[in-house]
């Protein structure tokens, strides 16, 4: 038994050894991964086969494509809608034309009623072909500091709308909108025939109808383009640092300036002034008067904010709604200056200083914030309260206050833009654009000056101008005004042979 015990024990022992050198042996012992073999022959990079790309994964080349192609159609895109953006604006500006027909034939006595709505409607036909003739390439045709020497009808080359490459043609003053020409002559038309009707109611009741024709012509194809292009045609004005966004000085100084000589010469209607004294003639319809004053008030947020050019949504909810404060404040101003004036709050001055503060914000509108906007509308709601009146004193005859609108408050709303205007930067549409800082908000008087120099320009080609015009126009056959027994019977009998209200009396 003491034998058999010793023997298993030599055995479990014997086993124990071996099982342990077995286990060191797999510890220790290099795997193939281990331990290359020296001998192997390294595998060449340009033998290693591309892996297969899976089905439906796009390849580099061709997303690169496909943003290329996106890219194309986002700026074809955005210049479809600047298109639409502007031409409907430009239909809203071409609407402002049945404004100024109810205002003015409301604030003019019935038995002138057709004369007044004949020159209103006419002066937009004049305008048009006058314009597409010669007005648009003597205000953007490439030529001098002073005046376009091309683009007449509209010809010449121009490779407008600019989807990427450099602009090629004729109107380089205006490649900065990527829109079609065509669309860019709309919105500019419908200004052009804006300043030809602000003067027809400040002639009204005694103008001869052909010589209005005449005029209008004069004006829209000659003396218009010259000096918008000084502005707005890379002329001489422009350069030097003169700025006006949407046409205070360019559309309504330019007409008041026309309308204010017009009347000068023509003189005041019979019986306006009586012993040195004024003698009021009201206007036969104010009803029809404040539909055109609110149709002009709709009008000016196309002719504002349609001065974008380009459908910017910050840019265009901005110049609305400085637009719109300084018409609504304008309003106000002249309803309580008249009120405390005149004893009562008069209609009439409602209405004009709502265009009044419209007109001075026109120029300034995209350079200045919301609280000067507001000082611009009410201080022109003032000042066209008093600037009536001393029009009147003068005794010049202007039945609907255009002088005092678009003349003084065209003035001031120019001047305004080197009072508040917010400078390079003030905000981002303004980064890339060279205004200088209103003296109001930062003391520099530079931008002031600038504008001031471009008020008194322009006052005087277009004074020189219309001097001219009126006086040639007086000197044929076709004569200024209407002779002293036609006047008095009424123009639309006289010089149309018909009747606005028939069956009604007249006074």
């Amino acid at each position: 038994m003491a034998g058999q015990r010793w023997v298993r024990r030599w055995w479990a022992t014997v086993l124990m050894v071996v099982l342990l050198v077995g286990l060191s042996a797999l510890n220790f012992a290099p795997t193939v991964a281990q331990t290359p073999s020296p001998t192997a022959t390294p595998v060449a990079p340009a033998m290693v086969a591309p892996a297969p790309t899976a089905p439906g994964v796009p390849t580099l080349e061709s997303l690169q494509e496909k943003i290329t192609n996106l890219e194309a159609k986002a700026q074809n895109e955005k210049v479809n809608l600047d298109t639409v953006w502007v031409l409907y604006t430009g239909v809203l500006v071409f609407f402002m034309n049945a404004g100024f027909c109810m205002l003015e034939t409301g604030f003019c006595r019935q038995k002138n009623a057709v004369n007044i709505l004949s020159k209103n409607l006419i002066v937009f036909a004049l305008s048009t072909v006058a314009f597409w003739a010669v007005g648009f390439g003597i205000m953007f045709g490439d030529g001098s500091p002073f005046f376009g020497a091309n683009g007449w009808f509209l010809q010449g080359a121009d490779n407008s709308p600019l989807t990427g490459e450099a602009y090629q043609g004729i109107f380089s003053a205006l490649n900065w909108a990527g829109i079609p020409l065509v669309a860019k002559f709309f919105f500019q038309l419908v200004f052009a025939g804006t300043a030809a009707t602000i003067v027809s109611g400040a002639v009204a009741e005694r103008v001869k109808f052909g010589a209005f024709f005449l005029f209008s012509l004069l004006l829209v194809g000659l003396a218009y383009p010259v000096t918008g292009h000084w502005i707005w045609g890379g002329g001489w004005l422009g350069k030097m640092g003169f700025f006006d966004f949407a046409g205070s000085t360019v559309v309504h100084s330019v007409g008041g300036w026309a309308a204010l000589v017009g009347a000068m010469m023509l003189g005041p209607r019979i019986g306006r002034y009586q012993q040195g004294k004024s003698v009021a003639m009201p206007g036969h319809n104010l009803s029809i008067s404040t539909l055109g004053g609110l149709i002009l008030w709709l009008g000016w947020f196309g002719f504002n904010p349609g001065s974008t050019m380009a459908a910017d949504a910050a840019q265009i909810a901005h110049v609305t709604l400085t637009t719109n404060l300084a018409g609504a404040v304008g309003g106000i101003a002249a309803t309580l200056t008249s009120w405390i004036y005149f004893g009562k709050p008069d209609l009439s001055m409602v209405i004009n200083g709502i265009l009044a503060g419209l007109v001075a914000i026109t120029a300034p509108c995209d350079y200045v914030n919301f609280t000067s906007a507001v000082v611009i509308g009410l201080v022109a709601g003032v000042i066209v309260v008093f600037s009536v009146s001393f029009i009147d004193n003068l005794k010049i005859d202007d039945p609907v206050g255009a002088v005092s609108v678009h003349l003084v408050g065209g003035i001031w709303g120019t001047l305004a833009v080197g009072l508040f205007s917010v400078g390079k930067g003030g905000y981002p549409w303004l980064a890339e654009v060279g205004i200088g800082s209103g003296f109001l908000l930062t003391g520099d008087g530079t931008q002031l000056f600038h504008q001031l120099t471009g008020v008194v320009a322009v006052g005087v080609y277009t004074v020189i101008f219309s001097v001219l015009a009126w006086g040639i126009i007086r000197a044929t056959a076709v004569g200024l005004r209407v002779p002293p027994e036609e006047e008095l019977r009424g123009l639309d009998l006289g010089e149309h042979g018909m009747e606005a209200y028939t069956g009604f009396a007249k006074e």
